[in-house]
């Protein structure tokens, strides 16, 4: 067919590229670094989407929407979150347009002009807050769990599909709590659910752990975060998780009386994962046929493909595949019986193969002959034939082999490409081949930016289940208790 793909070890980016507008997942817009997510591209999310819904609402959580405008005024009030979003932020400044002096087109009415700038959200915290104050008088109203799903807006100047675009999809959770320890305990939930679903449903590993303090979230004290090895050996942050301290309910007053009868500010924490978990499931599992999606987020988990000649053949075939496909989904599988007539079974086999459909049947007229029927499974591309007879148990069970499969291939790649060193020359010569490289950090601003400015890697994390191991910095030699994570990323 013709949808050829870039060799992933000649260019990955063009690779990655190629994958998302040839699958049919996404493209550019007209819009200057928009994107339009495409059917087949918006299932997956919506599989994504599904599986997350689930596992907030399983953990107390209960959905809801706000504005997509923020007030500026609102922004200001927490010095750290303005200056961490404020290059990124979309202005309104009129209301109105009208017709231009020449006749040929519009231009914006100066008498529309806004008596208060409105800001395309980056990020809902100051709007979420200022709406949090009416909702809380006692520690009767506490805890809010409350998560929205809703479209940001952030001026990136340099796009990739996916990866990083001028507007993007995603969840907002925020919580407000009565004390510090329930806003921290629920932190730590929603970064734990954040890597159930990268392990469970994206058959992607992650790290979890804390970001250093000039990596957090901007207005956070603390960011948890789950961090992914691309096949490219860069990283990839897919999660993340902020407890908020007081910063936001003391920027907007938000108080409650207490058990006790005292006035108390309330304690807050905001998580959230976006479309660029499509770009991780992209890098980390995909080849030089196209997509390898996991079953669990496939939106067609098998196609049945009929070989035959003349429309004989193809009636018999298609009460034995259509009889197939009914087991298939009684089974709560998705398939598909494709039997077009104006393209190949060799054009639809690569057209599945592109696509990242976990199992492709095929039957022609041996199988009816025989009772059997080809299996081929996207992950390993080997082909097996079968019995028609149980063929639907049989690729139940094929699927979950194959949504394990994915993900230890994955884990074996992270854990063949992650490397221990203990010099910084060491330090300088892995981190050009790629991967986590996991060294010894004196904690300090300065050297976290020396690294940074001389080699392009950052600190991804100090992973939350790091052994404690005396050491010395690799870059000043002072004393260090634990080695954190390093990598240049995405």
């Amino acid at each position: 067919m013709a949808k050829e793909v870039t060799n992933i070890s000649d260019n990955y980016a063009q690779w990655y590229n190629d994958l998302v507008v040839k699958a049919g997942l996404a493209e550019n817009s007209a819009v200057r670094g928009c994107m339009v997510i495409k059917p087949y591209g918006y299932a997956i999310w919506e599989k994504i989407q599904a599986a997350l819904d689930k596992m907030f609402k399983d953990t107390g959580h209960v959905n809801a929407y706000f504005p997509l405008f923020i007030p500026k005024s609102f922004l200001s009030r927490e010095a750290e979150h303005v200056e961490g979003f404020a290059k990124e932020c979309a202005v309104v400044t009129h209301h109105r347009l009208m017709s231009s002096p020449d006749g040929k087109g519009v231009v914006v009415d100066p008498q529309a002009k806004l008596e208060e700038e409105l800001i395309v959200r980056p990020t809902s915290e100051t709007i979420i807050w200022s709406t949090y104050k009416n909702w809380i008088q006692s520690y009767r109203d506490l805890p809010i769990l409350v998560n929205q799903w809703a479209n940001v807006v952030r001026w990136e100047m340099r796009t990739r599909l996916f990866l990083r675009t001028a507007e993007f999809l995603w969840q907002e959770g925020h919580t407000a709590h009565a004390t510090r320890e329930e806003a921290i305990e629920e932190t730590e939930k929603m970064i734990g659910v954040y890597a159930d679903f990268a392990e469970n449903f994206l058959a992607l590993p992650v790290l979890v752990g804390k970001k250093t303090a000039s990596e957090r979230f901007a207005g956070a004290e603390d960011t948890y975060c789950i961090e992914a090895l691309m096949q490219d050996g860069k990283a990839l942050q897919a999660g993340t998780s902020h407890f908020l301290g007081q910063n936001f309910a003391k920027a907007f007053d938000v108080q409650y009386v207490s058990k006790e009868g005292k006035q108390e500010y309330v304690w807050a924490t905001s998580w959230g994962v976006s479309t660029r978990l499509m770009g991780a499931l992209i890098m980390a599992h995909s080849d030089n046929s196209g997509l390898v999606l996991p079953p669990k987020l496939a939106p067609l988990q098998v196609v049945i493909v009929p070989i035959y000649k003349g429309a004989e053949e193809l009636t018999a075939i298609s009460v034995r595949a259509n009889e197939i496909k009914r087991q298939l989904e009684a089974l709560g599988i998705t398939a598909k019986y494709d039997d077009r007539d104006n393209v190949r079974s060799g054009f639809k086999f690569a057209e599945y193969e592109l696509k990242g459909v976990p199992v492709r049947l095929a039957i022609g007229p041996r199988d009816m002959q025989n009772g059997t029927v080809e299996v081929a499974r996207r992950d390993t591309l080997q082909k097996q034939l079968l019995p028609q007879e149980n063929i639907a148990s049989c690729v139940a069970s094929l699927l979950n082999e194959i949504q394990e499969n994915i993900f230890v291939k994955a884990k074996t790649f992270r854990a063949e490409n992650t490397f221990e060193v203990n010099t910084y020359d060491e330090f300088k010569q892995q981190i050009e081949k790629g991967g986590f490289v996991v060294a010894h950090w004196d904690g300090t601003p300065e050297t976290e930016e020396k690294i940074k400015e001389e080699t392009k890697a950052t600190i991804r994390c100090i992973p939350r289940d790091g052994k404690q191991e005396a050491g010395r910095c690799i870059v000043t030699g002072k004393p260090s208790a634990q080695r954190v994570v390093f990598a240049r990323s995405y």
